[in-house]
């Protein structure tokens, strides 16, 4: 993990939050293609999940295989800081966005050629520095839309959808 920006060193820099550093790493862990460049960042008790997660990743080793994953399908994917990240100092919420192109069977999902943007929130537990729980919360249905898996919103598609579903079609104003 690189160290904080230090002033003296760069005059016109700004000196960066630990959690600032912490996160950017992260960032750049998810970027990078390096599966290893998460350990330096991650508590060895580092639990995380996200709405495709079957329930808590737990360890480093869990998290890399997930990020092999991703690059596997995605192999262009980028993850980058998206709004102000907040923090207490023990709790921090992160605003990104996830993009890349679906170039590669994933999961069982045929490549589409797709490029997709989706807008994520990582709420992170930090312990002595590091990463210890993380959670990413991100509209799943919006990224099955953009990789045309299913049908976007307001469309015949998602009422017919809807139907199936048993939700039914309801006139206007009721």
């Amino acid at each position: 993990m690189a160290d904080a920006v230090d002033p003296e060193q760069d005059p016109g820099a700004v000196a960066k939050r630990p959690v600032d550093v912490l996160l950017d790493g992260w960032e750049a862990a998810w970027s990078g293609g390096d599966a290893r460049a998460f350990a330096p960042l991650c508590d060895g008790d580092v639990h995380y999940e996200d709405p495709l997660t079957q329930g808590p990743l737990v360890g480093v080793g869990e998290l890399e295989d997930l990020a092999r994953r991703l690059w596997s399908g995605f192999p262009d994917a980028r993850l980058e800081r998206a709004g102000e990240r907040l923090t207490d100092g023990r709790y921090v919420a992160a605003p990104c966005k996830l993009a890349g192109t679906h170039r590669e069977a994933v999961d069982g999902l045929p490549a589409t050629g797709r490029f997709v943007v989706i807008h994520c929130v990582f709420y992170c537990e930090l312990r002595a520095g590091r990463l210890l729980r993380i959670r990413a919360f991100y509209d799943l249905y919006e990224a099955a839309t953009q990789l045309g898996v299913l049908p976007r919103h307001g469309t015949l598609g998602e009422k017919a959808l809807l139907t199936l579903r048993g939700f039914g079609l309801r006139a206007r104003g009721q």
